[in-house]
């Protein structure tokens, strides 16, 4: 698992919540494109919706949708980071956009009050791409910017 340095991107913090998703989603790209990330994107969830709806993301598409069954809805339910080191371990939990994909990270974004509002969710191609570390540097790397 590579040891990626969160605070050494710089991005800037103006703009709207979509602006600011979309710079960040894009400072991550290019910094970790080429360091184990095969996706990152964010997924909001609008109040009283069963569902989570894809924003901004690099450098594919995804599903959207997606229900509150998956390693997003439960980070966004728990309001607590989520590391899969192997998406097979966990089966039906886990949503496959991408069938390569083996291993996620995801962030919950959270209001000043605590509230959840939408994931950072990130995916790799390598089984045991992420860990601790990488949560807790997405989470403040977010958390000063969003």
């Amino acid at each position: 698992m590579p040891d990626r340095d969160y605070d050494a991107i710089p991005v800037p913090a103006c703009g709207t919540r979509t602006d600011r998703m979309t710079a960040l989603a894009d400072a991550l790209w290019g910094a970790f494109a080429g360091a184990g990330y095969s996706w990152v994107g964010f997924y909001t969830k609008e109040a009283g919706a069963e569902e989570m709806i894809l924003g901004p993301r690099r450098d594919k598409p995804a599903c959207s949708p997606i229900g509150l069954h998956g390693m997003c809805g439960y980070c966004w339910r728990e309001r607590r980071c989520v590391v899969v080191r192997d998406v097979r371990e966990i089966g039906e939990s886990y949503v496959a956009c991408d069938p390569r994909d083996m291993a996620e990270v995801v962030v919950p974004l959270l209001e000043a009050d605590g509230s959840c509002w939408g994931v950072l969710d990130v995916d790799s191609f390598e089984v045991g791409a992420f860990g601790e570390a990488d949560a807790i540097g997405l989470r403040g790397w977010w958390s000063g910017r969003g």
